[in-house]
């Protein structure tokens, strides 16, 4: 079955006092979530506003993605009883204990 979405994400950044602050805002169509990072420069540092830039914006879109990540495991555990009360596994290739066969005699 076919499905496109747009989602649009927004990305604010300003700098006052060394600071640059980063809000990137997801817009859905249904939902808004907002993600947020700071960068510090230090004050020895040569002033390259980019640098900031990037990085507290990289935290903040870092942010949004782990916010995401965490809502879609929560709906995962809302639609599938199987995953209830439990953590999603990473996929490695690898099968998990569930779906490998018991040790025949003389293994462990």
């Amino acid at each position: 079955m076919p499905h496109t979405e747009e989602w649009k994400v927004r990305l604010y950044l300003f700098e006052e006092e060394g600071t640059t602050h980063a809000r990137a805002v997801l817009d859905t169509g249904t939902t808004e979530l907002s993600g947020h990072g700071n960068a510090h420069r230090n004050p020895m540092d040569m002033d390259v506003p980019e640098i900031g830039d990037e990085l507290s914006a990289g935290r903040a879109l870092h942010d949004l993605g782990r916010q995401l990540v965490d809502i879609a495991e929560r709906d995962i555990e809302g639609v599938s009883p199987a995953a209830a009360g439990r953590r999603a596994r990473p996929q490695t290739g690898w099968p998990s204990p569930e779906q490998m066969s018991p040790p025949g005699p003389g293994r462990r």
